[in-house]
């Protein structure tokens, strides 16, 4: 029908007809008319046939493509119209006509996107008439119907917007969602048009598109469930990807956003990602695994259940080869601890394993899941032990980065769970152990573990912030209820802390000196120093130069600085000055090294734990736990002894660290007060209090009258008081008494004189005072003191038996058990402790060698009658063993001091090194204790002699393996603490200082000393014994093992030249008899055969020290050109020399049968092919006549120690940490000559000189 054939059209009544001639206006106005009339109309079958000409007339493209919207938009309303009356069957029969139709329809129902818009009603009515028919379903018989579909959803998602009311979003999905369900195909294209708008960005950015589409999905979902499940085929089995569909690129994504909006359609797809969590592609893996994770771990999810397959296919991704996945897999633990109860348990087991994965990004996210799920909901992790066992095992792991993060999540933990008071009790008892763990990592050798320990104490422990009650609570909390490790630990901090702001505080005071080329050399001195108390010495000793400068050019900084460092500061005064001071280093990022560097200084010196007002409340906390206050009590959670007993044990912690806080008048009247106690354990930790305290300033120069009531009381103690009591009793009196102090000390001497009988219940007790006299006043005292010592301890005591006591029945017949000092009889105790005075005694005396030698060999007779000293046969094993132990330990602290300790012979050395094989394993134990601490006990100046680390390698005989890992552990600790001081004082510029005081140091001399020791055991009787000698060569193998293993020190030059010097030399005790001389040379043949054997570089490199022998245990050899070349070992237990190692070792067979009677006649051969005047020149200089040995014998000291005591009572009550911690010296130490002293010296620094020229072809 043409456009102008009008005569056939018939109108509706009243409407006039619409033709191309008529302008806009007046189409527009007809055009209103017939879309009202056409609206009026109902559904009536087969009326209207004469409109239909009508409704062909108004579909023509003249009206479609008319250039007014108005007019489009009625043409619009009036098709839809026709469609709605005619339906089912409309008028338009041509698929191009209705296929032009819907594409305007289309075009026209982009008008819904403006609500505001003026038309915008004929819009929404366009819009229902369409939804009210269903009239797209035309499209479905023709071949474009997709097309015009994909149109059709593109727009709608397009157009719809928040100021669409729920009316007009509801006939929007009136119109799609049949074009769904009713459609017999849903094309990819149109699902990808669907689909695409549940992901980002339509997600996030068109949010009621969003919305539309997830409606549709889900009225839709049983026709779309096919075609989405045909989509997954094809991409995850064929792994065929349409480049063109958006969805193909965010498979993942849809997975995850579909199960959140209808999960029945993926009911058959999830199955098929355990084909892709098994894929070779890691790619797909990681894809897969990310997606699982997010599904399993959502709350709410029932995936897991519901799929067990797959659940446990995604928990073997937690061991996935690639890294990237595994760590994916534990960063979603948190939110399966928290939302999925059930699964738990396998997120639990899993973790297990991935705490230790090799790799530390992976075991770092275990640390962050498990604190992140204590911080959220702690209960979670409380119900399950292994969960913080996790964390606990990785405060130990290799890297600090994960140690960091484990110590920061337990604090937190415990910061936030046991600062408030209604705590449940299963949550108490499942962190009550992180405070322990936290002070562990003390014990870590990295300066940055330390800085990270100390803050914590500060920040969550004991937080800071806290008023000085509720601070020094916590406080007082913490320590009673730590463990004795973590204790050691909290009192080495503390130790280390005065150390470094002790340096800082010299630092402060040079700065206040006039400026000059002495105290900038000092400057510079202790700026290296510094460098050892924080991390990379190498990188903040600019930063430190940098400070040191500010202070000099700010006046201001000079005296917030002195205010820190302070002894008797504020808290909050010095909180409130390191404030000030950061402010002046820049701004607080990470970039800023400087600040930071300082931060990290100010952090280690501030003092914002302890203060006067704060010790004012301890001590109040502790006498409330003496008297029993039940709010105290309950705020501990303690019963009174214990809360009391530790109470004053950090009281004496906190007097010897911050003393300056204690002298207030009302603070050290309220501790006096506690020696009134009649509790005997009370009054020993006070007066070691008020000890500490008298040293840092007497309390007779500021409290005369507080001395009064202290004097008498101290008196009573030290005269009838217990042994503990007596003891520190004396030592409290001496430190703080200024002017009646010998008055009191007279009085007391000539009460214990009437006492020093078994007649008198306090004879121990007068026993222990008068050793304290005598160390601390050794000259006020010393001629009666003498005349005691000679008269009633050596002739009356020790040397008679004066109670019927050591009979055997008395105790026990059992003589093998071993009793503790308390349990065995009053006179073996009171014998110990005579020993043990005499000890006191000598080292007061310093220098008297004639009372050392006298005393030497007492003790000496003690050792070798294993304790019976008289011989009588009558005493039990058990205090035998504890005589001959008091006496070993005598002689060891002996010898620690200069001068006294100087005057033992070598074979009293031989007899006390028996002690570390005695028949009693206890004995052996405790003695090898003794050592260790003696040795570690401040290098160089105040501890034993490098003689006695050839102790260790007796140890290496030991056959109780524990005892044997403990020997092992004190040699390593006391190797380890030799060398670190040798490190420090050389990277402090003191190499001058270092190269006169390395031979006394030097822990690789100790084998100088170890082969005289092995060649005198007395279990060592035949050196041509294979089985004693292989039990020897372990020994030896024992010390030389972490002297030559494990180390960049280690120079087989040194080691080969002293072995060969050692056997050309003679044993100095027995020089004329041969069994001892081979003896002395079969060791040594062992340990250069150990040394050719374990060595694994044969590098001729100089070592930092010249040889020495030492002619206290090494005779020279009358021949001066004697060399030893003959091998004193059976022919089983000669070694070859490797290839390449050396060309002549002397000693070294090369596989021939050498016996030492065939040895002996080919010796003279062997000597005529060395050059003896080489050999002469050398040897003069290795070596002096002994009979200079006691003016020679001189010895490298300790520096650092809170006490010169040396019985067990005192090691428990002071300050000293036996545990491996490296210990820092505030100053360093004057160098002194070693034991060996300048008896043999080398020709040159270098080893290079005992050595052949040439070596494996290398000079």
């Amino acid at each position: 029908m043409g456009r102008g054939d009008n005569l056939t059209i018939l109108y509706p009544p009243g409407c006039r007809e619409v033709t191309e001639d008529i302008g806009p206006d007046e189409m527009i106005r007809r055009l209103k008319t017939l879309a009202h009339t056409l609206q009026s109309m109902g559904q009536d079958d087969g009326a209207y046939q004469e409109y239909v000409p009508l409704a062909m007339h108004i579909a023509d493209d003249f009206f479609l493509s008319y250039p007014s919207r108005d007019v489009q938009l009625l043409i619009a309303c009036c098709i839809a119209d026709v469609l709605r009356v005619y339906a089912p069957e409309a008028p338009y029969k041509d698929p191009a006509q209705v296929k032009t139709i819907f594409m305007f329809l289309i075009k026209q129902l982009g008008g819904l996107k403006d609500p505001k818009n003026p038309a915008f009603k004929r819009y929404f009515y366009l819009l229902e008439n369409l939804a009210y028919v269903k009239s797209f379903n035309m499209c479905f018989e023709l071949e474009d119907c997709q097309e015009i579909f994909c149109k059709l959803f593109k727009l709608m998602f397009n157009i719809v917007n928040d100021e669409h009311s729920g009316k007009v979003k509801s006939f929007m999905l009136d119109v799609l969602c049949p074009l769904i369900n009713e459609s017999d195909l849903v094309s990819n294209d149109l699902l990808d048009i669907i689909l695409s708008n549940v992901l980002e960005p339509a997600k996030t950015q068109r949010k009621n598109a969003y919305f539309l589409a997830k409606e549709l999905v889900i009225k839709c979902s049983d026709t779309l469930e096919p075609y989405i499940q045909g989509f997954f085929n094809h991409v995850l089995i064929l792994g065929r990807e349409e480049k063109t569909l958006t969805i193909s690129q965010k498979v993942y994504d849809l997975i995850y956003e579909l199960n959140h909006i209808c999960p029945s359609v993926l009911l058959a797809v999830l199955p098929q990602l355990e084909f892709k969590l098994k894929s070779s592609d890691e790619d797909e893996r990681y894809g897969s695994v990310s997606l699982l994770a997010r599904m399993f771990s959502e709350k709410d999810s029932t995936l897991a259940l519901n799929h067990k397959l797959l659940w446990i296919a995604f928990l073997g991704r937690f061991n996935d080869i690639s890294i990237k996945i595994r760590t994916k897999c534990v960063q979603y633990s948190m939110h399966f601890l928290l939302n999925h109860p059930l699964l738990r348990k396998d997120i639990t087991d899993t973790l297990k394993l991935r705490q230790h994965d090799s790799e530390e990004s992976v075991r770092y996210e275990v640390v962050m899941a498990i604190v992140s799920t204590a911080k959220k909901d702690f209960s979670i992790v409380s119900d399950s032990e292994d969960l913080l066992n996790f964390v606990k095992e990785r405060t130990l792991d290799k890297k600090f980065k994960i140690r960091k993060q484990a110590m920061c999540g337990l604090a937190m933990i415990y910061k936030k769970h046991l600062n408030s008071p209604d705590v449940p009790p299963a949550t108490r008892l499942a962190v009550t152990w992180i405070k322990d763990k936290i002070l562990h990592g003390y014990y870590m050798t990295t300066i940055d573990d330390r800085l990270l320990v100390e803050r914590l104490l500060n920040t969550c422990l004991v937080p800071y912030q806290l008023p000085p009650e509720d601070r020094m609570k916590k406080l007082f909390y913490l320590y009673a209820t730590i463990d004795d490790n973590a204790s050691k630990a909290f009192i080495e901090l503390q130790k280390y802390q005065q150390i470094v702001r002790k340096n800082v505080a010299e630092l402060v005071e040079l700065h206040r000196k006039p400026q000059d080329e002495e105290r900038d050399r000092e400057i510079t001195k202790l700026l290296g120093l510094l460098t050892k108390f924080l991390p990379d010495p190498l990188k903040v000793q600019e930063f430190l130069r940098k400070f040191s400068q500010h202070l000099q050019t700010d006046p201001q900084l000079l005296i917030l600085m002195e205010t820190v460092i302070s002894s008797d500061v504020s808290c909050k005064d010095s909180v409130e000055a390191v404030t000030q001071i950061l402010k002046k280093l820049g701004q607080p990022v990470m970039t800023n090294l400087y600040y930071n560097t300082i931060k990290m200084l100010l952090e280690r010196v501030s003092s914002v734990m302890v203060d006067q007002t704060a010790i004012d409340s301890l001590v109040g906390l502790v006498e409330g736990a003496l008297h029993g206050v039940e709010p105290i009590l309950d705020s501990l959670n303690l019963p009174s002894d214990i809360a009391t007993e530790k109470g004053l044990k950090l009281l004496f912690v906190l007097s010897f660290v911050y003393p300056a806080h204690f002298l207030h008048r009302d603070i050290l009247r309220r501790l006096i007060n506690l020696l009134r106690v009649p509790n005997p354990s009370i009054s020993p930790p006070v007066l070691s209090i008020l000890t500490y305290i008298g040293k840092y300033k007497p309390i007779g120069e500021i409290c005369p009258e507080l001395v009064d009531i202290l004097v008498p009381v101290c008196q009573k103690f030290a005269e009838s008081g217990q042994p503990k009591q007596a003891k520190h009793a004396v030592r409290c009196l001496h430190a703080n008494c200024v002017l009646d102090a010998d008055d009191a000390f007279d009085k007391i001497l000539e009460k214990i004189k009437e006492q020093l009988t078994f007649d008198s219940p306090h004879f121990r007790t007068s026993v222990v005072t008068l050793g304290h006299i005598a160390i601390h006043m050794p000259q006020r005292f010393l001629v009666p003191i003498k005349n005691i010592v000679s008269r009633k301890i050596v002739k009356e005591l020790l040397m008679r038996n004066q109670t019927t006591g050591h009979t055997p029945g008395i105790i026990g017949d059992d003589g093998n058990e071993w009793l503790e000092e308390e349990e065995l009889t009053e006179e073996t105790i009171v014998k110990m402790e005579g020993i043990k005075m005499m000890a006191r005694w000598l080292l007061g005396l310093r220098t008297d060698e004639i009372s050392a030698q006298k005393t030497f060999r007492m003790l000496n007779a003690f050792i070798l009658h294993k304790g019976d000293l008289l011989e009588t046969g009558k005493m039990l094993k058990v205090e035998m063993a504890h005589l001959r132990l008091s006496s070993g330990t005598a002689m060891l602290k002996i010898c620690e001091q200069k001068g006294v300790g100087d005057q033992y012979t070598a074979e009293q050395f031989f007899n006390l090194s028996r002690l570390m094989n005695d028949e009693s394993p206890q004995v052996r134990g405790r003695f090898a204790l003794k050592l260790h601490k003696g040795l570690g006990r401040g290098i160089p100046l105040k501890c034993l002699p490098l003689d006695f680390m050839g102790f260790y390698a007796l140890a290496g005989l030991e056959t109780d393996r524990q005892l044997r890992s403990a020997f092992r552990q004190y040699m390593i600790a006391d190797i380890t603490k030799r060398r670190d001081y040798i490190r420090s004082i050389t990277m402090s510029g003191g190499n001058e200082k270092a190269s006169g005081q390395l031979h006394s140091i030097m822990p690789d001399y100790m084998l100088v000393f170890a082969i005289p020791l092995l060649a005198h055991c007395p279990d060592f009787k035949d050196p041509t014994d294979i089985s004693q000698l292989t039990q020897i060569r372990s020994a030896l193998w024992f010390i030389l093992e972490p002297l030559m293993t494990k180390t960049d020190v280690y120079c087989f030059g040194f080691y080969k030249a002293l072995v060969e010097q050692m056997k050309n030399h003679k044993d100095a005790v027995k020089p004329e008899d041969e069994i001892t001389n081979q003896k002395l040379w079969a060791v040594c043949d062992l340990a250069m055969g150990l040394i050719l054997t374990k060595t694994t570089s044969f590098e001729m490199k100089v070592f930092p020290s010249d040889l020495r022998i030492p002619p206290l245990y090494f005779k020279k050899h009358e021949d001066p050109n004697f060399v030893n070349v003959i091998s004193y070992l059976p022919y089983e237990l000669q070694v070859t020399a490797p290839k390449g190692s050396t060309k002549m070792l002397t000693g070294v067979t090369k596989k021939m049968s050498n016996t030492l009677t065939t040895a002996k006649s080919t010796a003279p051969a062997a000597k005529a092919k060395i050059d003896a005047t080489r050999l002469s020149d050398e040897d003069s200089t290795m070596d002096e006549d002994s009979s200079s040995l006691a003016n020679n014998r001189k010895r490298g000291r300790g520096t650092f120690s809170l006490s010169n005591d040396m019985d067990d009572d005192e090691d428990k009550d002071s300050i000293t940490v036996n545990s491996g911690l490296p210990s820092a010296s505030s100053t360093f130490p004057v160098a002194k000559k070693g034991r060996m002293g300048p008896s043999v010296n080398a020709p040159t620094n270098s080893v290079n000189s005992y050595l052949p020229k040439e070596t494996n072809g290398k000079t």
